[in-house]
């Protein structure tokens, strides 16, 4: 039984607990009856009356110092505006509310679009949503401020230590929007305040993606107007690329940051700025910030993004962020980062002397060290090859850019009216499915048995192989016959054999301990984006022609989920490109490392094996299309393929069986990687118009005759 000196401390703490405050339409009847503007009373508290807005519509909730005095200035207006029915002497007792959270913040919906907002007008008093996330059954935020959004609710925050989801985007007026329409209410007027907020107070961040691995750092969003609060400027100026601009050391805001002993990461406070202290424990302290004025998104992978409204911007990244990885940069370096997050380096292990928990090797990943490739492998510029002096040649499994020769074409083909461009859905991320890749160092061997289990680089002799002219050659990325020797990754060696043809390796760099180090990767961006495409309404169960139709029209259902779904197919295009990074800057010098070869992921031979396989597999389709239907391609693009046609829809071309179903081993029409959607459709005669120019109608078959004067 508890003491009374225990009863008195519960008694004390219940007393000095936050005050409750009415519900936010009570707030505004009371200061309305009273004739209070909203301005007036934001002066008043020493507040914008975006807030008091915010806090009358249920949006944030008032923080001390500004809560005891709200409070009471609310209890003196209910004791002489009493609501209808209740005597004028005794303040109405506000309803129940939910507790409010340590860090003062409760979040409240912003379902309705901009046009649709409740205002709040003398005579008329404020909608009071509930103070929780969103309810599947409540109306959905909108794509943009102007277009309705058509999607699913998203499931809230599993980690009860992130409240409040991933990631917000702050706006000019101290409103942060969040995740599932929530808006927090940010006091900082500085960097440095932002981030203690962040840690402290915004419960914001994720958890790890795998149980080996770290939580996901919170991300802020900073608006233009946000960036000018902050003291931040606008926009950053200068002569370089605009990715590689940086505050200067001495700028104000650099030195708030370096007093308040925090630390920025060697790329500096830019578009994508870190800002951390070493940790505690097992307690991170690091916030990142992404600076919407300074191109934090790329147009190219965030189609329109930058220009919605802020809690629009929040729902798109946040979407990403639950179905990806909190977005740590580009969509290049955040598909780079997911692969390291599904497979961590390292993972806690008993010491088998003293006991102690220790840092081993986690099996399957690529471990903490970086590893020098074999020089084949490499880059011209790589010390490996400018200190060894190698001259043997490079791999070059590259996609596919080839155009077919003219000469080729029969009467049949030209007379066809279309030509018609089909698209391979994510065809890398495809390709990296099931991949088997090389996990440690290259051995040299001279004069090996092929052997297509083993991950590596084969020297070896494929111009003796002599296949269809109206077919690209699956063994060079221009389609040319090989004229000689050359270095080609296993998949690309094991084809040969498959064609039916002997190959004898001359040398070969081969990995002992191999695995499928990319598979987690593949299986979670192949579920964002075969979720985020039915979200647009192209799903699994529809017909050719239904899907066909969908396509048509997947852009247009919700802009919002189409940047996401863009966002997602530039993370696997980036995240493949990063994996051998060359050296950026003028002052670079040949032979010199460069920062990204410090990093286990720079791993050229990983990216070449998927590059490889995915130049077979269409490969391997194109030469199934031309046995079953007797077609051939005019040209191929890495993943685009264009056909002539007696219609101007792939389904007049496209090879099914008498019972109405595809036939295997062909293109096929659906939404999951690896399968096809229609990219283009023009005229036969444009397309032949491009390929006598020697210009490619898979690059342009999308925009028609305006590309006839853009050089390749």
């Amino acid at each position: 039984m508890a003491s009374e000196e225990e009863l008195f401390a519960s008694v004390d703490a219940l007393l000095a607990a936050e005050p409750e405050l009415p519900l936010p339409a009570e707030r505004a009847r009371l200061r309305e009856a009273a004739g209070i503007t909203q301005a007036r009373l934001a002066k008043a508290l020493d507040t914008t009356p975006q807030s008091v807005k915010n806090w009358e519509n249920g949006r944030s909730e008032p923080r001390p110092p500004r809560l005891g005095a709200y409070q009471r200035l609310l209890n003196g207006w209910a004791a002489k505006y009493p609501a209808h029915g209740t005597p004028a002497a005794q303040a109405p007792t506000p309803a129940p509310t939910p507790a409010v959270t340590e860090q003062s913040q409760v979040p409240r919906t912003f379902t309705p679009a901009a046009s649709d907002a409740p205002t709040t007008t003398s005579g008329e008093a404020s909608a009071a949503p509930a103070p929780a996330t969103v309810a599947p059954e409540q109306p959905a935020r909108p794509a943009t401020s102007r277009r309705p959004a058509v999607r699913k609710a998203t499931a809230p925050p599993a980690d009860p230590r992130f409240p409040h989801g991933p990631l917000a985007v702050l706006d000019g007026d101290g409103c942060a929007y969040g995740i599932d329409g929530i808006v927090l209410d940010c006091p900082a007027t500085t960097v440095v305040e932002l981030v203690e907020w962040t840690l402290r107070e915004s419960g914001l961040g994720a958890a790890k993606l795998n149980r080996y691995g770290k939580d996901s750092d919170p991300l802020i969003v900073l608006s233009a107007a946000a960036a000018v609060r902050l003291g931040l400027p606008e926009r950053l100026e200068g002569h370089e690329q605009r990715r590689s601009l940086r505050l200067p050391e001495d700028h104000l805001v650099v030195k708030q940051v370096v007093k308040a002993k925090w630390q920025l990461t060697q790329r500096g406070f830019g578009p994508w700025a870190r800002i951390y202290r070493k940790a505690q424990g097992r307690e991170r302290q690091c916030v990142q910030l992404a600076i919407l004025s300074w191109d934090a998104l790329d147009e190219r992978s965030w189609p329109g993004v930058a220009e919605m409204e802020p809690a629009d911007i929040a729902r798109v990244l946040g979407v990403y962020a639950q179905r990806v990885i909190t977005p740590r940069g580009s969509t290049a370096v955040s598909g780079l980062e997911l692969m390291t997050a599904m497979r961590p380096p390292t993972k806690p292990e008993r010491d088998g002397e003293s006991g102690n928990w220790v840092s081993g090797h986690n099996a399957g990943s690529l471990g903490t060290e970086p590893m020098d490739p074999a020089p084949p492998e490499a880059t011209a510029e790589h010390p490996v090859v400018v200190q060894s002096g190698w001259s043997g040649g490079f791999l070059n499994e590259e996609a596919y850019q080839w155009v077919r020769d003219v000469d080729t074409l029969s009467d049949q083909e030209c007379l066809l009216p279309f030509a018609v461009g089909l698209d391979l859905n994510t065809a890398f991320l495809a390709a990296a499915a099931r991949l088997t890749v090389g996990l440690s160092a290259p051995d040299h061997f001279h004069g090996p048995q092929f052997n297509p289990k083993i991950p590596g680089s084969w020297l070896v002799d494929l111009s003796h192989i002599e296949l269809d002219p109206r077919l690209p050659s699956p063994f060079t990325p221009d389609g040319t016959r090989p004229t000689g020797p050359a270095w080609y990754q296993t998949h690309t060696v094991a084809y040969a054999q498959e064609l039916g043809h002997n190959v004898q390796p001359l040398e070969a760099y081969l990995r002992r301990e191999t695995g499928a180090y990319l598979d987690p990767w593949h299986d979670r961006l192949k579920t964002a984006y075969v979720d985020t495409l039915a979200d647009l309404g192209v799903t699994k169960d529809l017909t050719d022609a239904e899907f066909l139709a969908a396509m048509e029209q997947h852009k247009h259902a919700d802009p919002a989920m189409a940047a996401v779904l863009a966002a997602v197919k530039a993370t696997v295009k980036g995240g493949v490109g990063k994996l051998r990074e060359r050296p950026q800057g003028r002052s670079y010098r040949q032979g010199e490392r460069w920062p990204a070869l410090e990093r286990p992921t720079w791993r050229p031979d990983i990216r070449a094996a998927v590059i490889s396989k995915a130049r077979i597999n269409m490969h391997r389709k194109l030469n199934n299309m031309a046995k079953m239907t007797g077609l051939f391609p005019l040209a191929v693009l890495s993943d685009c393929v264009v056909y002539p046609s007696p219609g101007a829809s792939p389904l007049d071309f496209l090879p099914y069986a008498a019972s109405g179903k595809p036939q295997p081993g062909g293109f096929r029409l659906g939404p999951t990687p690896g399968l096809a959607k229609l990219e283009g459709v023009q005229e036969m005669l444009w397309a032949i118009d491009l390929m006598e120019k020697g210009l490619n109608p898979a690059r342009h078959i999308k925009g028609g005759d305006a590309v006839l004067d853009d050089g390749e």
